[in-house]
């Protein structure tokens, strides 16, 4: 980087990710913020989860004992997009009615039509991502979603099938995400991964882990997958840690399902919700903050490679409270930082 910059100083307020003065033209690494949580069925709050991140990334100290001074590389996130904020704030009305009946809206035609404009929104939401990250990676940049909730990276994962024949998506969630339209929702913050599955064969390995709220319908599309979802039940990892075994040799096992190119979808409820309680839909159990970062480094240093990454369902808590958004900015500053180290 070429512009003078001292990490161990505080930066403005109006700075850049992690107070980086580094443009995206700039940047090896540029994340796209995307402010929507129209269908969150449980909590809203994520949509504003991208700017609270910017903010309390300006509280972490960049040097990391593990890879030294990643940010030189050059980080930096596109600005928060209006219009989506004013499309999700739109749409969001009409889906809390279809909420409000379960979903159930069979013979209300005002709700039927409420839960169009619903689908169609997040549709065009759809486009919009894999249209921002196309150009991205047409620049040459290495690219992070930062949701929102975790509908939002079907696009970007899609936009990488472009590129990639076949590679894997590494799923961190207390939530398989295998729901077909939830609550009529298609894009449903809880069906993205039935979607990916459904609609992208390019994903050719789907490895879960975390999952500790899963439905039958979930688990009998996840057993009849022949083998290309892989499920890693938070309970069972719990019971493998408690009856000794480490967490290296557990990571190898999860490890070992996965191709060469990953990607990485990261819900933040799939850590201990005591790190995350403002989350839209908070489940007991779950990874530590040092298991899951542990996770993330251990795929690189297995010589697999991140193609690409989201970071979703950060929730800001109450005014003034930056934990959820300081656990969330650090998280991703270590998505950030392998993703570059797996490249380099």
């Amino acid at each position: 980087m070429d512009t003078p910059y001292d990490p161990d100083e505080p930066p403005p307020d109006d700075a850049g990710l992690f107070g980086l003065p580094t443009t995206p033209a700039e940047a090896a690494l540029v994340i796209v913020p995307v402010p929507w949580d129209a269908t969150t069925s449980y909590r809203a709050g994520t949509s504003r989860g991208p700017e609270a991140i910017r903010r309390a990334s300006h509280q972490l100290d960049l040097y990391d004992v593990e890879l030294g001074e990643p940010w030189r590389a050059g980080i930096a996130m596109l600005p928060i997009p209006v219009d989506i904020v004013d499309a999700n704030a739109l749409v969001r009305t009409d889906a809390e009615r279809v909420i409000a009946v379960g979903g159930r809206i069979a013979g209300a035609p005002d709700l039927v039509a409420a839960l169009g404009r619903v689908n169609a929104a997040s549709a065009e939401l759809d486009r919009h991502v894999f249209a921002e990250v196309d150009r991205q990676l047409a620049a040459g940049k290495l690219v992070g979603v930062l949701g929102g909730d975790h509908s939002v990276p079907f696009g970007a994962i899609a936009r990488h099938a472009k590129d990639h024949a076949s590679f894997g998506v590494l799923h961190v969630d207390a939530h398989a995400d295998l729901r077909v339209a939830y609550e009529g929702f298609a894009r449903s913050h809880a069906s993205i991964m039935y979607n990916v599955v459904s609609e992208i064969p390019q994903v050719t390995r789907l490895v879960q882990i975390g999952i500790r709220d899963v439905s039958k319908g979930e688990a009998d599309f996840a057993a009849a997958s022949g083998g290309r979802i892989a499920t890693f039940h938070d309970t069972r990892l719990a019971a493998r840690k408690l009856d000794g075994e480490s967490w290296r040799a557990i990571c190898d096992d999860i490890i070992a399902a996965l191709p060469r190119d990953v990607y990485i979808s990261f819900d933040i409820d799939g850590l201990d919700p005591r790190l995350c309680p403002s989350t839209g839909t908070p489940v007991p159990g779950g990874l530590s903050f040092h298991e899951a970062t542990y996770l993330i480094a251990r795929v690189v240093r297995s010589g697999r490679r991140i193609i690409g990454f989201d970071l979703n369902e950060v929730a800001p808590g109450a005014p003034g409270d930056e934990w959820d958004a300081n656990v969330g900015a650090r998280l991703l500053y270590q998505l950030c930082a392998w993703t570059l180290a797996s490249r380099s």
